[in-house]
């Protein structure tokens, strides 16, 4: 045999083996994502709302303190499924709209998915936002062994509908049940760990409506904060980030209580930043149609805080895509506090290195697998972070530097060094001009590669909508009218 072959031959029996030692050992892996939650919204960054679970997360995994995500629902959530930018897949522009009937190609294979060919249950409560309008989109036919939650953006927390239609179901079969969104999916949750076969590992994605507007939590959580808050916006707020926090705790305790919490990895970040304005915080029009929504007021200003940094959901400054993260992995994560920057598409390639699975080789990863980092401080894997790329606007990080990048005329270039200027107040574009250029042109090459984008294809049937267009300053942006009905299939 040839020293190539036997190189080659060596290096194949690693690789088995590695691969075996995955298949041993595989972590049950539980992502918590919240929706729409302000970066200083936690108990453990500082905030007067309490949440004593995610506090103990924090305090004993890796705390992601540049950890990026997609500034608007349907991007993250395509991010996060794939990891790939959203671009790759038509995602990358604002969010599926109850009546829009595209959603997230088939073709583009998922997490759950991959996890599922690994030997892995796979479980998932909550919002989906990746496509309703086809069953081929919906996260029982992307992946997921059991479905329980909402497919379309936003719904009403106890009634559970859109528009006067229904949008609540399990594993394809609508329901008219009472109960509190998030108390739901906590106790669905709670159900499927404790009937959970231990002899498979198990992948469950608890994806949080709350905090995300219309702003409706349970009167007892509500009134919790009545001496902390005197607005009663900022209350509801405080209650959802907190009825949020006990379901944590239930899933963590039955975890715990099944045996398994000492081999999970629970991941818990949100989507976007929180809400700074009245036109990203609910897809009300009208101030009456906000009220009446538990939205706010045009004019008012949401509750959430992104401090200390500016901007807020819809935004690519640091307040819109730069989120809280947690890794907590008993015995394997030590406590930690990680400032290298990293992305919503790590996590897919970061599991499947712990997991064992393997990805699409025909649609490669942007995201890397950056378990060195988050538990071996080890330096970010990346070269650059694309935040966001668009038609019209897009952002990219590389060390130090943040580039956003504005193309409808006047074309603006924000340059700002994170690391003096966090708040992103100064813009130093023209004080170090020659890594404006450079960023522009790494932002340009991912813009090349961009696929257009399916919201602005689906545009011709919003133009002239109620005697506005997608220009105009009130335009809702954020997933339409609450009284517009899903496009979901019949029933």
């Amino acid at each position: 045999m040839s020293l190539c072959l036997a190189m080659m031959a060596l290096m194949a029996a690693n690789r088995a083996i590695q691969t075996q030692t995955y298949a041993a050992e595989k972590p049950n892996i539980v992502v918590i994502l919240a929706d729409d939650l302000g970066n200083a919204d936690l108990g453990y960054r500082g905030s007067k709302i309490k949440t004593p679970n995610i506090d103990t997360l924090a305090k004993g995994g890796a705390r992601l303190e540049s950890y990026y995500g997609l500034p608007l629902c349907t991007p993250a959530r395509a991010a996060l499924m794939t990891g790939r930018y959203p671009m790759r897949h038509g995602l990358q522009t604002l969010v599926i709209f109850p009546s829009h009937k595209y959603g997230l190609p088939t073709d583009e294979r998922t997490l759950p998915q991959v996890l599922k060919g690994a030997g892995y249950s796979t479980y998932m409560v909550g919002k989906w936002h990746l496509g309703h309008a086809d069953k081929k989109y919906w996260p029982q036919n992307r992946g997921f062994d059991h479905f329980y939650g909402n497919v379309v953006g936003e719904i009403d927390y106890f009634t559970h509908d859109r528009g006067g239609v229904i949008d609540w179901q399990r594993n394809g079969t609508f329901l008219k049940e009472d109960g509190y969104y998030v108390d739901l999916i906590g106790n669905e949750a709670v159900k499927l760990i404790e009937s959970h076969d231990k002899s498979k590992p198990m992948f469950l994605y608890f994806a949080s409506l709350a905090p995300h507007a219309p702003y409706q939590a349970p009167k007892t959580d509500i009134e919790a904060y009545r001496e902390v808050f005197p607005d009663e916006t900022q209350r509801k707020y405080a209650g959802m980030i907190t009825n949020l926090d006990r379901q944590v705790g239930r899933v963590v305790s039955a975890l715990e209580k099944k045996g398994m919490r000492e081999n999970t990895i629970v991941f818990f970040t949100t989507d976007n930043g929180g809400a700074t304005s009245a036109l990203f915080a609910t897809g009300a029009r009208s101030p009456e149609e906000r009220d009446e929504s538990g939205g706010v007021a045009l004019g008012t200003k949401p509750p959430a805080s992104n401090n200390p940094f500016s901007g807020g959901k819809g935004s690519l400054k640091e307040g819109g895509v730069r989120l809280p993260a947690i890794v907590n992995w008993p015995g394997k994560i030590k406590p930690a506090v990680v400032n290298e920057p990293l992305h919503h598409v790590d996590l897919m390639p970061t599991l499947l290195a712990l997991a064992g699975g393997l990805g699409d080789k025909s649609k490669p990863f942007d995201g890397k697998d950056a378990w060195g980092t988050i538990a071996q401080g080890k330096s970010s894997p990346h070269e650059d972070i694309l935040i966001n790329v668009e038609a019209f606007r897009g952002a990219i990080r590389k060390g130090k530097w943040k580039l956003i990048k504005v193309a409808i005329m006047p074309e603006k270039i924000e340059l700002f060094d994170l690391e003096k200027d966090p708040s992103e107040k100064e813009n130093v574009a023209n004080q170090n001009p020659d890594v404006a250029r450079e960023l522009e042109a790494r932002l340009l090459a991912y813009a090349k590669q961009q696929k257009m984008s399916e919201w602005l294809k689906a545009q011709v049937d919003f133009l002239g909508f109620q005697g506005e267009t997608v220009l105009d300053q009130g335009y809702n942006v954020d997933g339409g009218l609450p009284t517009e009905k899903p496009a979901l299939p019949k029933k």
